[in-house]
């Protein structure tokens, strides 16, 4: 299992609704296109700063990394968002 962490910044949103819009779009996208699970892992009350959380596991480890490598392109395609750091962690299940 692979996970990736992002951190963002928000800066045209001016109230957690429209934050909340942003994300909104990007969690549901990752899910829809990648079949990831996706949440918001940190920041929820700050109006410009989001953190989002991404797992994927497969059978294989290249497949994994190949589905994390495209949610992390989808999330850089957002020209709303500003990228601060990412990190990705590969977590083993026995």
């Amino acid at each position: 299992m692979l996970t990736l962490i992002v951190d963002l910044r928000l800066p045209d949103a001016h109230s957690l609704k429209d934050k909340r819009s942003i994300v909104k779009t990007v969690l549901d996208g990752s899910r829809r296109r990648f079949q990831v699970a996706a949440a918001e892992t940190a920041h929820q009350d700050e109006w410009q700063r989001a953190q989002l959380g991404f797992t994927a596991i497969s059978s294989t480890a290249r497949h994994t990394t190949e589905v994390i490598d495209q949610v992390d392109r989808f999330v850089w395609s957002f020209p709303e968002l500003d990228v601060l750091a990412t990190e990705r962690t590969w977590l083993e299940i026995d």
